[in-house]
């Protein structure tokens, strides 16, 4: 019998070839298209100064720092992402570098048309209601000791050690410790600048620029501590749960709860898109009654509806789905925003002293110490319960994944996302309820 031969794979095309690379999510010519477009617009003086130029120029500057931050040696395990979508604009706007039409349409884009809201809103009302319930609670109530443990530690060693280098306790607290813990950089250092800015009545671009150092800074020192974390499990067996968090297995069932994962649905989006629109509406109704503002009272009010369970599933899940279309496709254009615009490019240089890297590395490393013993006190395998921990000080979503990644303990992404995000959230509030509750500070 006469075999027949097998098809001989073709060779791809040389369109196909030269379309396969991508930056974000356009092939390479499309990419190029697209920049060629507004570099001209911006050169001519055509470019649109309304969030249709300003978006432009976010999107492709950001998905090609993204892109390269994510494959830079060294720099990818470190949150090299964030880093650069914040330090090349900042650097490019500082020097001078950067085109004014761009500048002036991005500003537009951001603080005009109050873009950096619309963002908050989308993303803290689907990161907070899109965690399964059972996960919110039942996680939250077997971390929440060593959370509490590690934070507490965290402010108690990060102010002595700001004490020794001159900080005083206040600024060490508000400026660098709770950036730090609060969340990340979308859903708690901006935040945290607005709300700052509305009680001190002082420039945000200012504030940010104290800010944003000491939560780059805290995530690479957890990166690094969770690493050596690994290691250390690796050759102490009795402290390494290989994953599990509970020495009883109990919580096998909670690790394999996910967030809903149906197929996207366009009127679901729309729901979820109003829903958080309307829930900072309702937080700048309240914010002149209860002197907290509105980003702050958004955080507390999404975490209520979750934890009463008054919102029909489907409008969670679609605020959930429009938090994963604004998170996967402008964070990194949000992040090159804040770094135009909200960071000084000589502020955040000068920012890199040997007193500041310490406060956070020492923070870090008291929570990370924290988690461990107390997780080990409360049954808990010790490194499993630092680890997540540690995950308090990391950069929002993609933090928790650097983290967990240079751990190999990616199976623990329930447990981090509740101490990054409704860590993070409870330490926004505290924070700005206290600054208000004091009348600022210097």
């Amino acid at each position: 019998m006469t075999e027949i031969p097998a098809a001989i794979p073709r060779a791809p095309s040389a369109p196909a070839r030269l379309a396969a690379p991508r930056i974000g999510p356009l092939p390479l010519p499309v990419y190029i298209a697209l920049c060629a477009v507004t570099v001209l617009a911006a050169v001519s003086g055509r470019l649109p100064n309304d969030v249709i130029g300003g978006l432009s120029v976010l999107m492709l500057t950001g998905f090609l720092l993204g892109e390269l931050g994510a494959r830079l040696p060294v720099l990818r395990h470190i949150g090299g992402t964030a880093i650069l979508c914040l330090f090349v604009p900042a650097a490019l706007v500082g020097t001078g570098v950067a085109d004014p039409a761009m500048v002036k349409a991005v500003t537009t884009t951001f603080k005009t048309a109050n873009f950096q809201y619309f963002y908050i809103a989308c993303l803290v009302a689907g990161s907070i209601l899109g965690m399964p319930h059972r996960v919110l609670v039942q996680g939250f109530l077997r971390m929440f000791v060593p959370l509490l443990g590690g934070t507490l530690a965290a402010l108690g060693i990060g102010i002595c050690v700001g004490l020794a280098f001159g900080y005083g306790p206040a600024h060490t607290f508000f400026f660098i410790l709770v950036p730090i813990l609060g969340g990340g950089l979308g859903e708690g250092v901006l935040p945290l600048s607005a709300g700052y800015a509305e009680i001190l009545g002082r420039p945000q671009a200012d504030l940010m620029g104290m800010m944003v150092p000491a939560a780059l800074l805290g995530n690479v020192a957890a990166i690094i501590g969770c690493g050596l974390l690994n290691r250390f499990g690796q050759r102490n067996p009795r402290y390494n749960g290989n994953g599990m968090l509970v020495r009883s297995g109990a919580d096998q069932d909670l690790l394999a709860e996910r967030a809903p994962d149906r197929p996207i649905e366009l009127r679901l989006m729309g729901a979820g898109l109003l829903l958080a629109c309307g829930l900072f509406i309702l937080g700048t109704q309240l914010a002149p009654l209860t002197g907290i503002p509105a980003p702050i009272l958004m955080i507390v009010g999404s975490a209520l509806l979750k934890l009463t369970r008054i919102l029909p599933a489907e409008m969670e899940l679609g605020a959930y789905q429009i938090n994963r279309f604004m998170s996967t496709n402008l964070t990194f254009a949000i992040l090159v925003a804040m770094g135009a615009l909200l960071v000084s490019w000589p502020q955040l240089v000068g920012a890199f002293t040997v007193g500041y890297v310490a406060i956070c590395t020492a923070t870090v490393a008291a929570m990370i110490a924290s988690g461990f013993f107390i997780g080990h006190k409360m049954r808990m395998y010790a490194v499993e319960a630092a680890i997540v921990t540690a995950c308090h000080s990391g950069l929002g979503g993609t933090g928790d994944v650097a983290i967990l990644s240079a751990s190999d303990r990616m199976g623990l992404m329930p447990f981090a996302q509740i101490s990054t995000r409704i860590g993070g959230a409870a330490m926004v509030v505290i924070a700005t309820v206290l600054l208000r509750a004091l009348g600022g500070v210097s």
